[in-house]
């Protein structure tokens, strides 16, 4: 069945609702980007990219609209000044465009397994091809630039290999000692490269951001990124692969706030977010102790510092309450 008289369900309300404040927070940034681009490659994707999101919210707002549920109030023209100077130079930019589209494209494809109202589905399906192929084009143009790191190389293996049961060797496996294996090399060179852009983006922030306790709590998430970049980089110098710092540092020294504070503790709220389930996820490959006990230890931080950003946004009375269903127990009261 279509639409037909199907109500959306929860999880189609969560997937929408999200991903209206997102697409809305995301489109500050690349109207602030497009007012300083001077590299025209750089411009023509951020350009295409800002289309594709205006499409999405605006579809995003048609459903909610034709099921007479509460358009999100996200983020608009009232949370960026398009007079303010550049905050980042081009390579940035077209960073902060790739690192969203490896963001976006596993929640749409998560979104899609979770929708059951065909034209719900029809509208991610679309969403993830668009965004699938912009992701490409990024990191193409990403690669052409050289702002790109490839993941460390290794040789080959000449046959496939069973872990033998022998107590010396298993704790040797899930020992400190063992070289670390592909499926941890792609995670922890992931988490670097994300921290990488996260820094630079806090970087940028801190230095426009008036508000004395929003700068404090900004400097906090510097120092946890920095902290995180670190640890994961060791790992992979002690393993010989050398990756260093994948981002190239690239603010201007501007200090005029092109960005609301709402909207910069939202988007760092979202990058919260986004480390806790990239760290799980790296979390759940990894065999040896000691880079699990850093894994833990980061989710642990990151979801103690998404709090504290969380009650500024409520203390000030910015944050949007998700859709509730109606609490039944209120019925319930005498």
């Amino acid at each position: 069945m279509e639409k037909s008289n199907i109500k959306l369900t929860t999880a189609e309300i969560a997937a929408l609702w999200r991903h209206y404040n997102d697409n809305t927070a995301v489109r500050c940034f690349y109207k602030h980007f497009l007012q300083h681009l001077q590299d025209d490659e750089i411009k023509s994707i951020v350009e295409e990219a800002l289309v594709l999101i205006e499409s999405h919210i605006n579809k995003i707002e048609a459903i909610f609209s034709d099921e007479n549920f509460p358009i999100p109030q996200g983020f608009s023209d009232i949370d960026i000044d398009l007079s303010a100077p550049a905050l980042y130079i081009d390579s940035f930019a077209l960073s902060f465009l790739y690192r969203g589209t490896q963001v976006i494209v596993p929640f749409l494809a998560n979104a899609l397994t979770k929708v059951t109202r065909l034209d719900i589905y029809t509208f991610y399906e679309k969403c993830l091809i668009s965004k699938t192929d912009l992701h490409k084009k990024a990191l193409s143009l990403m690669l052409s630039k050289g702002l790109n790191d490839r993941p460390p190389t290794m040789e080959y293996p000449k046959s496939v290999e069973f872990i033998e049961h022998h107590p010396s060797f298993i704790n040797t496996l899930f020992g400190e000692k063992r070289p670390l294996n592909t499926l941890e090399i792609a995670e922890i060179f992931q988490d670097l490269e994300r921290n990488a852009i996260g820094l630079v983006l806090l970087l940028g922030l801190i230095q426009v951001t008036k508000d004395k306790e929003i700068k404090e709590y900004l400097l906090k998430g510097k120092k946890l990124a920095e902290r995180q970049i670190d640890t994961f980089d060791k790992l992979l110098k002690e393993n010989d692969h050398f990756v260093g710092f994948p981002v190239p540092l690239a603010m201007t020294n501007s200090t005029i706030p092109p960005f609301s504070e709402r909207l910069i503790l939202f988007v760092i709220g979202s990058a919260n977010s986004i480390a806790v389930s990239t760290l799980g996820d790296a979390l759940s490959v990894s065999m040896r102790k000691d880079i699990v006990a850093h894994y833990s230890l980061f989710i642990a931080e990151v979801m103690q510092y998404g709090d504290e950003g969380q009650k500024l946004l409520i203390e000030r009375g910015w944050m949007e309450k998700p859709p509730q269903p109606i609490d039944r127990k209120n019925f319930y009261k005498t």
